[in-house]
């Protein structure tokens, strides 16, 4: 059975405060794209081996065990008594660059082992299971826009205003932490809420919505923020860095032909559908 775990951008990403429990409130809107993995699952023979995860394409800078399919699958045993599957993903969706690739692969590693069970697991348990192995993962479960909150896991629909768009991401050879980027943010409690914002036209969100994490990213990584306002440039209507970065992305009324900012860099278009 084959999947095609997808990428997502971030609308504006609030760092609102630091909670007691060591996460950090935020506020942003989560909006699938079509930038694909591929992640097949199937049951095990002496070719291809349940103890298997077998990784082509990108490369990744994480040992299986820290892999989230790997923990995906341990997770899903440990609630479904279910036998392990053998595991191929051909990696396209670029570690580190704030695509929420790795989240993706987990949702979907879930929706597969749930279909391969054969037991009728209803959502809602599916995105329990995503939303403990990261934050962004629940999202991937539904993968519809929406209004995320809490740590990244509460989740709200929104409407579909970029539909018909054409994006272009420009991905740095440069692989952010997470962490770093927390711990760089000052955290900031809006004074209005991202959703106004989200209403207006989408030519308009350039000065009123924002990424949070660019400021640190852009001062320590030059190079993001100078690909940010080539993409503006090229003629974006709205360009910004998902997540904690690196990847920023451009959105365009019509359907643009952008080269990488620099050879060394990957570029990703489509449309948004």
């Amino acid at each position: 059975m084959i999947a095609l775990p997808n990428a997502k951008i971030n609308i504006g990403l609030n760092v609102k405060f630091k909670r007691t429990d060591g996460f950090h409130e935020i506020e942003t809107i989560m909006y699938p794209v079509s930038w694909c993995d591929v992640l097949e699952m199937m049951k095990g023979n002496e070719v291809a081996p349940v103890d298997t995860l077998l990784t082509t394409g990108l490369s990744l800078p994480i040992e299986k065990e820290q892999n989230l399919i790997e923990k995906a699958q341990q997770l899903f045993m440990s609630v479904h008594e279910t036998e392990r599957r053998y595991v191929h993903l051909h990696k396209q969706i670029p570690h580190g660059a704030g695509l929420g690739g790795g989240s993706s692969d987990a949702a979907s590693a879930l929706k597969l082992l749930a279909a391969l069970s054969g037991k009728n697991i209803p959502l809602h348990r599916l995105r329990e299971m995503a939303a403990n192995l990261g934050s962004d993962c629940a999202f991937f479960i539904d993968n519809m826009p929406a209004l995320a909150t809490g740590r990244g896991e509460q989740l709200a629909p929104v409407e579909q205003k970029l539909k018909g768009h054409h994006i272009v991401i420009l991905i740095p050879c440069i692989s952010i932490s997470t962490p770093w980027a927390y711990s760089k943010v000052i955290p900031k409690n809006p004074l209005v809420p991202l959703t106004k914002f989200y209403s207006f036209p989408v030519h308009q969100w350039r000065n009123v919505i924002f990424n949070d994490f660019e400021e640190p990213v852009f001062k320590e990584f030059p190079v993001i923020g100078e690909m940010k306002q080539y993409l503006y440039k090229s003629g974006a209507v709205y360009a910004a860095m998902s997540g904690s970065g690196s990847a920023v992305f451009g959105i365009f009324e019509k359907e643009v032909s952008v080269k990488k900012y620099r050879p060394e860099d990957m570029l990703w278009s489509g449309l948004i559908s």
